[in-house]
């Protein structure tokens, strides 16, 4: 099964490329940033976001709308300040866009300003990476 990884944040804590990270040592894949488009067909994508004003960001969105033709499936994996899931939003954009996105999800909170301090844990980033290989096998 061919899989890739693609992250998007804006934080400078960098909450979301920690677990980017952690998925791309658990599964054995490189994770990148969504500026950096797919040059092949991929059975999975593990797509690592967050919530900002209880949605995607454009750049997910935009990404999406690029490489539509070379994702099988979506994974959605996040973290959130309110520990809230992009489920919804992203489920928005691969329904319009013709792509399957599974129903298995990861979120998890995230420290922003004074919320959250020290999320997410390594506990957290450790439930990443099984939920990930959980879901290439």
């Amino acid at each position: 099964m061919k899989t890739a990884i693609r992250f998007f944040t804006r934080s400078k804590k960098g909450n979301t490329k920690k677990l980017a990270g952690a998925v791309a040592k658990a599964i054995g894949a490189p994770a990148a940033d969504v500026s950096v488009d797919l040059t092949e067909k991929v059975d999975r994508l593990f797509l690592i976001n967050a919530m900002y004003a209880a949605d995607v960001d454009k750049e997910v969105k935009e990404f999406l709308a690029r490489n539509k033709d070379n994702i099988g499936e979506v994974v959605n994996m996040n973290t959130s300040a309110s520990g809230a899931s992009t489920l919804k939003a992203v489920r928005k954009e691969t329904d319009k866009l013709g792509i399957k996105l599974s129903e298995k999800e990861f979120h998890c909170a995230a420290s922003w300003i004074f919320i959250n301090k020290g999320l997410p844990s390594d506990e957290d980033l450790g439930r990443a990476a099984e939920f990930a290989k959980a879901m290439i096998i």
